[in-house]
């Protein structure tokens, strides 16, 4: 990442000689890509991502560097534990307010400054979802173990646990995570013909089409944070995601444009109307990827933000 520097390293603790917050903002900014990329894997939100890395920041540069013997790992352990507390808070106000709940999605091409590192670590966007249902320490722990590689060993130095606490954990997070997705994953050019197929038949008001490009379980989840006419819960059913579609559509902007491209690591579509983002649509496929088994559309503007 080319401007991996902390977003206010003048916010650092006064009493820092000049020097010294310089050779504290270099070691930061060397494993910056990392902290963004395993925190965001974990909370799904930019925003969040990068208050997370500003408290990891302040944390760092208020250390006594001279007792720390491994800064990567010393950074790592804040960053996590700090979006560990994140997700717990998250996970009791979705206890009130349970409605859809969808990551933000991020351009995998050379625009963006984080894509580096998202590009090798990162989870998909129905991934991130599967991962919600997990508990949040089940959830640090199959990030830090499936995605970045850490042993278990390494885990649970990180989160204060035991290795045979924290193994117990990788289980469970396995567990979970093999029971809600399938087995097989169709490759990334047929997801992105059958996204368009998808999204021909939506957009053109074909309902055979739509019919027969859909699974008969397929499921529709939509984050719209209160935008108005989007779905407030989770639309199961072949049947009931096709009279949605049919019931929305005609609101949708006029000349809405449609352009594929890669989220993190699956294909995605960008829906415009005019110069501006309407929708992400992310799609999930039966394991013979001949149909849609699950609809990701984010919708909150808010969320849209960091995507172009």
């Amino acid at each position: 990442m080319k401007n991996a520097g902390p977003r206010s390293p003048a916010v650092g603790p006064d009493t820092l000689a000049p020097g010294v917050l310089d050779a504290a903002t270099e070691v930061f900014a060397t494993h910056r890509d990392l902290l963004f990329s395993l925190v965001h894997n974990l909370l799904g939100s930019v925003a969040d991502t990068e208050d997370v890395l500003q408290e990891t920041w302040l944390a760092w540069a208020s250390a006594r560097h001279s007792g720390i013997a491994n800064s990567r790992a010393y950074l790592v352990r804040i960053a996590v534990n700090q979006a560990l507390a994140r997700l717990r808070r998250a996970r009791r106000e979705r206890a009130v307010d349970p409605g859809p709940w969808l990551p933000q999605p991020l351009l995998a091409g050379p625009a963006g400054a984080e894509d580096g590192a998202l590009r090798e670590e990162s989870v998909s966007l129905a991934l991130t979802v599967v991962l919600q249902t997990l508990t949040p320490l089940e959830r640090a722990v199959f990030v830090l173990r499936e995605v970045f590689g850490y042993d278990h060993g390494e885990i649970a130095g990180l989160l204060g646990r035991t290795s045979a606490a924290v193994r117990q954990t990788a289980h469970r997070a396995r567990s979970g995570v093999r029971s809600r997705r399938p087995r097989g994953e169709p490759g990334p050019e047929l997801r992105r013909a059958v996204t368009e197929r998808f999204l021909s038949a939506a957009l053109g008001g074909d309902l055979g089409a739509l019919m027969d490009v859909l699974a008969p379980d397929v499921v529709m989840w939509t984050d719209g944070d209160g935008t108005p006419g989007i779905a407030r819960r989770v639309v199961e059913g072949r049947d009931r995601v096709v009279r949605l579609v049919r019931a929305k559509a005609p609101g949708l902007p006029a000349g809405l444009t449609v352009r594929c491209v890669n989220t993190s690591r699956e294909p995605a579509a960008l829906l415009f109307a005019g110069d501006r983002l309407h929708t992400v649509v992310v799609l999930e496929l039966t394991p013979a990827g001949d149909r849609v088994s699950g609809i990701h559309g984010v919708v909150d503007p808010g969320r849209l933000t960091r995507v172009v």
